[in-house]
């Protein structure tokens, strides 16, 4: 169901955009794939410069190479548009700090250790921190072979599926878990 139509006239200003692709390699690792992307409807004044208006303030690109397991190998960021040109690319090779990190195990706080303040770019750093929720997607609910070689095949609690009371929808005593996960469901508590 899309959003109802709004209530008053309105007119874009910004766009903020997210891609992620995520790829398997020949050589058993993986390679994440990811672009922010702004862009303003109007000419935007920053501090003694213009940016002309449609072209973006940001286009930043992040490619993480992992193992199975979700640990970063390689890390490569590229700065194509910033907004202080020259100046934003220069934290590139920081980065590179990613390595050794497991996006499936405290990568967030990791990334806020080696990359916060001085040490990276807002920007990147907000990219960076959404590809855990990506890769789950593409592991644990990817095809069998990729769930086998990642470990998202494995059960917990005597074959029970691991997303269980990971979300609302998913809450062991309801609704959905009744029809789609029967065997696991429980019956809610009843409040007196």
């Amino acid at each position: 169901m899309p959003l109802p139509p709004p209530s008053a006239p309105r007119e874009l200003k910004h766009t903020r955009n997210i891609q992620i692709e995520i790829l398997s390699r020949e050589d058993e690792l993986w390679d994440i794939d990811a672009r922010f992307t702004e862009v303003k409807t109007y000419d935007f004044p920053l501090t003694n410069f213009m940016i002309p208006a449609g072209r973006p303030v940001h286009d930043f690109w992040l490619r993480l190479t992992i193992d199975p397991k979700g640990t970063v190998v390689e890390a490569i960021a590229v700065f194509d548009q910033e907004p202080f040109p020259g100046h934003c690319s220069l934290i590139h090779e920081n980065y590179r700090k990613l390595i050794g990190l497991n996006l499936l195990k405290g990568f967030r706080l990791g990334i806020k250790e080696r990359l916060s303040g001085l040490e990276g770019c807002t920007h990147m750093n907000e990219l960076a921190e959404v590809l855990p929720y990506a890769l789950v997607q593409a592991f644990a609910f990817g095809e069998p072979e990729t769930r086998n070689k990642t470990g998202f095949d494995k059960k917990v609690d005597n074959g029970r599926p691991w997303e269980l009371d990971g979300c609302h929808a998913l809450r062991s005593d309801g609704p959905a878990v009744a029809e789609f996960y029967p065997r696991w469901a429980v019956k809610p508590e009843v409040k007196a």
